[in-house]
C-alpha cells in the first residue's frame, strides 16, 4: 500500500490580520483551518505595554521574539527577551508576555495544538480560536 502526500502550501501573506485586543494584532500562520494536525504557527504584532495576560495551555509553546523586546514570564519568573530568543513554555505552566521599550515587538508563536486554546486568570473556561468548520 502506497502513501499519497499532498502538499500543503501556505502563503503567510495572504492569511488575515486581526485585532486580539487593543494593541494586539494577530495572524494565523498555520491551523486546523488550513490542514494542520499537530500545531498552530501564529504571529503578533504587539504595541508597547500590552501582549498576553497571564494565561494556560495544555500543550507546549514556543515564543521567539522577532524584533523588539518583550518582558516574557512563566509563573512568577520574568524575563527580558530580545529578538533572536525564544522561550520554552511547558503544558499547564500559567505564562504571558508584554512589550516593552519604545516600539512594538513583533512575536512569532508555535503552539502543538492545530487549535489556539487558552484558559485566562480568573476564568475557568478556555478560548478556543481557529477551528474548522465542519
Amino acid at each position: 500500500m502506497e502513501f499519497v502526500f499532498e502538499m500543503n502550501v501556505i502563503a503567510h501573506e495572504k492569511q488575515p490580520r486581526e485585532t486580539w485586543r487593543a494593541g494586539v494584532e494577530s495572524r494565523m500562520l498555520v491551523s486546523a483551518i488550513n490542514g494542520a494536525q499537530q500545531l498552530c504557527i501564529f504571529e503578533q504584532w504587539v504595541q508597547p505595554g500590552v501582549g498576553a495576560p497571564s494565561h494556560f495551555h495544555t500543550v507546549e509553546e514556543v515564543l521567539t521574539v522577532i524584533a523588539g523586546e518583550a518582558e516574557m514570564w512563566i509563573e512568577d519568573e520574568h524575563m527580558i527577551l530580545a529578538a533572536g530568543q525564544s522561550l520554552i513554555i511547558p503544558a499547564h505552566r500559567r505564562h504571558g508576555f508584554r512589550a516593552v521599550g519604545s516600539g512594538a515587538v513583533h512575536i512569532h508563536a508555535v503552539l502543538a495544538s492545530p487549535i489556539f486554546e487558552a484558559t485566562f486568570d480568573g476564568s475557568s473556561e478556555p478560548v478556543r480560536r481557529w477551528i474548522p468548520v465542519e
